[in-house]
């Protein structure tokens, strides 16, 4: 899935990855485990992540060759947040060699909705689920603790209006051009995320379906 931060891809693999029983392979997930862990690339991505930066190529296509790797990925699996750049792309491509085809969705948010949605975005600092709804006039959440585990709700260091423009501005420099990169083939699509989600997941879905078929789908686009 590709997609600007915020897009909401996270939230549509994991439904779409749960209603296919796959695994949802987030590179964002597997970073801030790392960081957690305190381990050599945890570090480095911190650092890198604080600044609004993408984490270097090489760091990224290992971590992902290796979790393509695993048994439960064999039947398929949904890519949340990698590719991001034309040479992980490739990379990918050479990953994907006798394993059947790679359907590509492109999710679309306008900058506008994006910074909204990003500014207020918190994280839980227990489990790393996600959470909306900052009042901008205090600067806290509505709710205080996560619905999942019950940790603490709190901002993440690169949602702050300054950082999410330049994750923004990151993103058109360096991953918007995977759009050319995929868009010539008839696997690509993209889907309306300004949508409510049950209807982007809807959209998601038949968009699926049809790349994998051929067919145009609703809400969707053939290339």
């Amino acid at each position: 899935m590709l997609g600007p931060p915020g897009a909401g891809k996270g939230t549509q693999a994991e439904r779409f990855a749960a209603s296919r029983g796959i695994p949802k392979i987030s590179t964002g997930d597997m970073l801030r485990q790392a960081v957690q862990d305190g381990t050599a690339i945890g570090q480095l991505a911190k650092e890198t992540i604080a600044r609004g930066e993408l984490v270097s190529d090489d760091v990224m296509i290992g971590i992902v060759h290796d979790r393509l790797g695993l048994a439960d990925a064999r039947a398929g699996f949904v890519l949340d947040g990698f590719p991001r750049t034309v040479g992980q792309a490739t990379a990918l491509d050479v990953m994907m060699d006798g394993r059947g085809p790679l359907i590509v969705i492109e999710i679309v948010v306008d900058e506008v909705e994006l910074v909204r949605r990003l500014s207020s975005r918190m994280v839980c600092d227990v489990c790393g689920a996600t959470a909306h709804g900052v009042d901008r006039a205090n600067g806290v959440a509505a709710d205080r603790q996560c619905r999942l585990c019950g940790g603490k709700l709190v901002q993440r260091s690169d949602d702050d209006d300054a950082v999410v423009r330049d994750r923004l501005a990151i993103y058109r420099r360096q991953t918007k051009p995977l759009v050319d990169y995929y868009q010539v083939r008839p696997t690509f699509r993209s889907v309306d995320g300004l949508q409510p989600p049950d209807r982007v997941a809807a959209d998601l879905a038949a968009a699926i379906e049809a790349a994998g078929s051929g067919r145009t789908s609703p809400g969707g686009r053939p290339s």
